[in-house]
């Protein structure tokens, strides 16, 4: 007979009760914690104004931060990885939150698509001003050829040789540099995503203040918005504090904020119909409170400016 290993018939220790008893209480006081802190009216109402300040200000870290950092490279994991697929990152983790929240409240897939629909219409106001400063920097920039190894310098750099009838991706894919008017896409989509991203998980604490069942999955959800949020934000201080471009910079804060208040402070206010997705939460809290005009009055309260 074969003798046994002191690990015969013990259970395994690994996802023990207690284990998973505790990892479920540290998720819901961080995402407690978290949808309160982003629920606030304090914070809805002076988030948009502390991002300009960050967009004005940041620029002048370049000061104080070393051009020796892995962060000073834009070949960097996070900027390849996140950056450059900024707006996909926002709609798949904002866009299955929304979803899970509204279906598991309403059990209606018209309402969760209408919910969804919100991203559809900032992606496409993203996209649509993205071609229109593509048409703007084509039609107000110019095409330069360096002459390196000539003769005549200027400050130190080899004088630039203008080449006309060239569009902006023929001469980058030339080797040449291109002048011309720009707004900075990487903080208009960065500014963008954060304001979106505050608009969407807001309503998450007044959900659970009035009571509504949360699962680990929704929670789990909506801490990683949370992280996407602190995320952006760091990709943001460290585009203006490694590659300070003024004024572009401060011009793709302004159109990205100017794209908030014209969509979550104008436009969805208006109230759901055919034509408008309506406000975050809007049809969700009402199914936790006595009557509409409670849920109306809270809504008024999470999104007054």
């Amino acid at each position: 007979m074969a003798a046994k290993t002191p690990f015969d018939g013990q259970p395994d220790s690994s996802s023990s009760p207690q284990d998973l008893m505790f990892l479920n209480t540290v998720l819901v006081v961080l995402t407690d914690l978290a949808a309160r802190f982003l629920g606030n009216t304090m914070f809805r109402q002076h988030f948009h104004l502390l991002l300009s300040a960050v967009v004005m200000f940041g620029p002048a870290l370049n000061l104080w931060v070393s051009q020796h950092s892995v962060f000073a490279k834009r070949s960097h994991f996070l900027y390849r990885v996140f950056l450059r697929s900024g707006w996909g990152w926002t709609c798949i983790f904002v866009g299955s939150f929304v979803f899970l929240l509204s279906f598991s409240i309403r059990r209606s897939l018209s309402l969760s698509i209408r919910h969804l629909s919100r991203l559809g219409v900032a992606g496409g106001l993203w996209l649509g001003f993205c071609k229109l400063l593509d048409l703007l920097e084509n039609a107000t920039g110019s095409c330069y050829e360096p002459l390196l190894g000539g003769p005549e310098v200027t400050n130190g750099q080899p004088l630039l040789v203008l080449r006309e009838g060239e569009s902006k991706s023929e001469c980058l894919k030339a080797g040449m540099l291109w002048r011309g008017y720009e707004v900075s896409e990487d903080v208009f989509l960065l500014c963008l995503c954060c304001l979106l991203l505050a608009e969407e998980t807001a309503v998450f604490g007044p959900y659970l203040s009035l009571g509504g069942i949360s699962d680990a999955p929704l929670r789990i959800l909506f801490l990683f918005c949370v992280l996407l949020l602190w995320l952006w934000i760091f990709l943001l201080l460290c585009l203006l504090a490694y590659f300070p471009q003024f004024p572009t910079q401060l011009l793709g804060g302004a159109l990205g904020c100017l794209s908030w208040r014209g969509l979550y402070q104008g436009w969805y206010r208006l109230g759901p119909s055919w034509c408008c997705p309506g406000r975050p939460g809007l049809g969700l809290l009402n199914t936790k409170t006595s009557s509409a005009e409670a849920e109306g009055a809270k809504l008024s309260n999470n999104h007054c400016n």
